[in-house]
């Protein structure tokens, strides 16, 4: 078995924050909500947002997907967004597809994700 830094993080993490939610701190969005990024096809990534909160949160979700990334010359970037609203303990997906880069190599990068209570 193979441990990481992140897993070593991660555990750390499931450690801490039992025993400060058992003193009474609040706990965050942070502590309810998580991403996932799973490679659908040959062009296109499902990004998930989990919600096991007690609330409906808003999330929003932004990328930017990089035709041609290794070329000078036919490199071109086109930044895409979505917003999911999701009950509470859902779970809401969306995709960012690399289609419009044709038959050029592609990546997506600048993934940023971001969660807050629904206000209705």
């Amino acid at each position: 078995m193979r441990t990481t830094s992140l897993g070593i993080c991660a555990l750390a993490l499931m450690i801490a924050i039992p025993a400060a939610t058992a003193k009474g701190t609040k706990k965050s969005l942070a502590d309810c909500t998580a991403f996932d990024q799973e490679d659908k096809d040959d062009d296109t990534v499902s990004f998930t947002i989990h919600n096991t909160c007690t609330v409906p949160v808003d999330c929003s979700i932004s990328w930017r997907v990089v035709c041609a990334p290794d070329s000078k010359k036919r490199r071109s970037t086109h930044s895409k967004s979505a917003k999911l609203a999701l009950n509470d303990s859902g779970a809401g997906s969306t995709e960012a597809s690399a289609a419009v880069c044709g038959d050029d190599g592609w990546a997506i990068d600048s993934v940023s994700w971001a969660c807050e209570p629904n206000k209705d």
